[in-house]
């Protein structure tokens, strides 16, 4: 009997498509100064708790502004019972409006065994690692460098990188230029 392998997705900058990915490691370079601004751990994700913050946030989520064309092959392999496919993004509760739109626009019900948000406003590391472990996932794929190096220390699962072209020159096993070709990378079933 064949094995179906559990792949997990991230929303932001996998499914969806988003084209200022490549700003994050300008950011990763500003979180010092920034943790230091607002007295918090530097390890820690930034949660917006006023109102002017989350609208900002929703702004900034507005970059996501399409479907990876990518979200097609996925559904072609889970039609011919080749994955089984999640969606687990790390947006936040307030996020819940636009992750419900973006679900029914790419007719998620339809390709995803089930789609898991972050409700309880857990850091996204480990939000997604706690999935990860409760679904028994063989690989996730993920856009966030600091998150993938996070699951990687914390889960079994196979931790598949979407990068951009700012850090092309980071070195690791399963780092991919875009959903398309980290998906022709996947284990084939056994």
């Amino acid at each position: 009997m064949k094995k179906i392998l559990k792949v997990g997705f991230d929303l932001d900058g996998v499914i969806l498509y988003n084209p200022i990915r490549f700003v994050r490691p300008i950011a990763k370079l500003l979180k010092p100064l920034k943790s230091f601004i607002l007295k918090q751990k530097e390890e820690f994700f930034y949660y917006p708790e006023s109102n002017v913050e989350q609208f900002l946030f929703r702004l900034l989520h507005k970059t996501s502004f399409m479907a990876d064309p990518a979200l097609k092959d996925i559904e072609l392999l889970v039609k011919s019972k080749k994955i089984k496919a999640y969606i687990i993004t790390g947006r936040y509760s307030f996020l819940k409006k636009d992750y419900k739109v973006w679900l029914k626009k790419i007719n998620a019900d339809s390709i995803f065994e089930k789609c898991y948000q972050n409700k309880d406003d857990l850091q996204p590391n480990e939000f997604k690692e706690k999935m990860i472990k409760k679904l028994n996932l063989d690989i996730y794929i993920e856009d966030n460098l600091d998150i993938v190096q996070k699951l990687n220390h914390h889960t079994n699962a196979k931790i598949f990188w979407i990068t951009n072209i700012l850090d092309k020159y980071i070195s690791y096993q399963y780092k991919f230029r875009n959903l398309k070709e980290a998906l022709q990378n996947l284990p084939k079933s056994k």
